[in-house]
């Protein structure tokens, strides 16, 4: 009766259209333990203020936005307890077991949320947005919730097609929602350089424009329209900042030494046959690849990584490594006397044959370079699975040819964030009938097969599981054309992948993870998301013929 009084007064008070509704804490993702508790609810209602200490003013005013939007009150946020006034309460532990681990507490005085670090403690936040989405009257409950993996990250490539840095700071936006904690930036590519180098100008004059566009899937046709777009230094470090403002960390990627058309035809003598050369129409892999036997590329990679690591502090910098045809280093004489030097100065070096032993000895020489001087300025390189048998054993591996790469490179010994095309490729279609679907990407990845995975399987030995440092999904530009398309492209399948990276697999259950989304996506309306409807048939719009 008690309950149903509080209900009616809030109600009449005109807190929102949900606030005779409790709320409802089996969010997305799902947190590790959700306990009722005996006694009355709490109100969400005017009156209630942000409790937070000097250093947890970020997360306070995060706290009073999304309170904001989501509820329609502005809790004002104080430093102070005072007598008589109901608080959220936001608090740090420092010696919790868990850093992105927290707690929430609540009961008919307030919430608390108490976090290893200010990260959780935002992470609590998210919770408490989500579940007051539902409505204000919040029942007695403890959250008790940490992360399963460390690297839980989202990839945009914004090479193949541009997206502005208001669409950028959206998408991150969007993975703050999902409690998830990297945006790896793909910033350059064969189709467009997107990132300003000062030293190396060309690489926006040039490589960031192309002339046209291939039409359809790889046809003959091409449109003719110039085509462009760039992130100056200052905006990008402006996205930094953004991510960093929600514990998000930006790992920009520097393809290296293929997917490197973009620059070659800014500065054609980095390449085996000096040009001329064009910025990419077409998608695919192109043969015409970094001249790893002559000296200046070396200057030339160099300088855009030490420009690109003033830019990103990230510890972990991506070069990429994948996709290199050897082809014009099988016919240039640089590449084929620096090989002729491995023969009779290296035979013996252990090292160096190890590197060898799969990769090209060419592009091993040229990873090895490329991974010492990273570690040299105290960073830390991680390249697609390609480098897995030419890389220095505290190399990072990103699994994308499937799971089994990265399953070979835990055992033996290198950290691991797997990002299978088998699981993990948003660009992919995620309906088999694909007549009305905006992308023309080949493929099929259904929600469900997204929810199954398991980066981490007991299969693995338990120091291999160890290496697995977590899981992300990867969005390929080439037939995103626009925002809303790859909005729709990582919509919902993005929702099953952060349970995937947060939930323990004991916890996972797609029949109930498919209700708790069904809730969740009038937050992905409420924030203005597109989002693919084939969950429900009922909200698509009908065939073209049925207008």
């Amino acid at each position: 009766m008690k309950r149903m009084m509080i209900a009616l007064f809030v109600l009449m008070i005109g807190v929102g259209t949900r606030a005779g509704d409790a709320a409802n804490y089996n969010v997305v993702p799902l947190p590790q333990s959700i306990v009722e508790q005996k006694g009355e609810p709490f109100v969400l209602e005017e009156g209630v203020q942000i409790l937070a200490p000097a250093d947890l003013q970020n997360e306070a005013e995060f706290l009073r936005q999304y309170m904001k939007e989501v509820t329609g009150n502005d809790l004002p946020i104080v430093t102070r307890r005072a007598k008589k006034v109901r608080y959220i309460e936001l608090s740090v532990m420092p010696d919790a077991a868990e850093r992105e681990g927290y707690v929430m507490t609540v009961n008919s005085k307030g919430v608390t949320i108490t976090g290893g670090s200010a990260a959780g403690v935002f992470y609590g936040i998210q919770t408490l947005r989500k579940a007051v989405s539902e409505g204000l009257i919040m029942n007695p409950v403890t959250i008790s919730d940490s992360p399963r993996f460390s690297w839980r990250g989202m990839h945009l490539d914004c090479s193949r097609h541009f997206f502005p840095v208001t669409f950028v700071k959206k998408f991150i936006d969007l993975l703050a929602l999902h409690n998830m904690n990297v945006f790896h930036w793909h910033i350059t590519d064969d189709q467009g350089w997107r990132i300003e180098i000062k030293k190396w100008p060309k690489l926006i004059s040039v490589g960031s424009q192309r002339s046209g566009t291939i039409v359809g899937t790889n046809s003959d046709i091409d449109d003719g329209i110039p085509y462009g777009g760039y992130y100056t230094q200052e905006e990008a470090r402006e996205i930094v900042a953004y991510a960093a403002a929600r514990h998000i960390t930006v790992v920009p990627e520097i393809d290296m030494p293929g997917h490197m058309l973009a620059a070659l035809a800014s500065y054609p003598e980095l390449g085996c046959t000096g040009g001329p050369y064009q910025v990419g129409h077409y998608w695919g892999v192109y043969k015409d690849v970094l001249c790893v036997g002559n000296p200046k590329v070396y200057e030339f990679v160099e300088d855009v990584l030490t420009e690109i690591m003033d830019i990103f502090p990230s510890e972990v910098i991506h070069i990429g490594g994948d996709e290199t045809p050897t082809e014009k280093w099988q016919a240039c004489p640089r590449c084929q006397a620096l090989a002729k030097t491995f023969v009779s100065s290296q035979q013996n070096d252990e090292e160096f044959e190890s590197l060898t032993s799969k990769l090209s000895p060419l592009q091993a020489h040229f990873t090895k370079r490329v991974f010492d001087f990273l570690t040299s300025k105290g960073r830390r390189a991680l390249g697609w699975d390609e480098i897995l048998d030419g890389s220095p054993q505290d190399a990072m591996i990103m699994s994308w040819r499937g799971t089994e790469p990265g399953a070979k490179a835990a055992e033996t010994g290198h950290d691991v964030v797997m990002a299978p095309t088998t699981y993990c490729y948003f660009d992919y279609q995620q309906v088999e009938d694909t007549q009305f679907e905006p992308s023309r990407c080949g493929g099929f990845i259904p929600v469900e097969k997204v929810y199954s995975l398991d980066p981490a399987p007991d299969s693995l030995s338990t120091a291999a599981r160890q290496h697995i440092l977590g899981v992300q999904a990867n969005l390929w530009a080439e037939y995103m054309t626009n925002e809303a398309i790859v909005e729709y492209q990582a919509l919902p399948r993005m929702s099953a992948l952060s349970e995937v990276q947060w939930t323990q697999p004991q916890r996972k259950d797609f029949n109930a993870f498919r209700e708790r989304l069904t809730r969740f996506t009038s937050l992905l309306e409420l924030y203005h998301y597109t989002y693919a409807k084939h969950l429900w048939p009922e909200r698509q719009i009908p065939s073209r013929w049925q207008f």
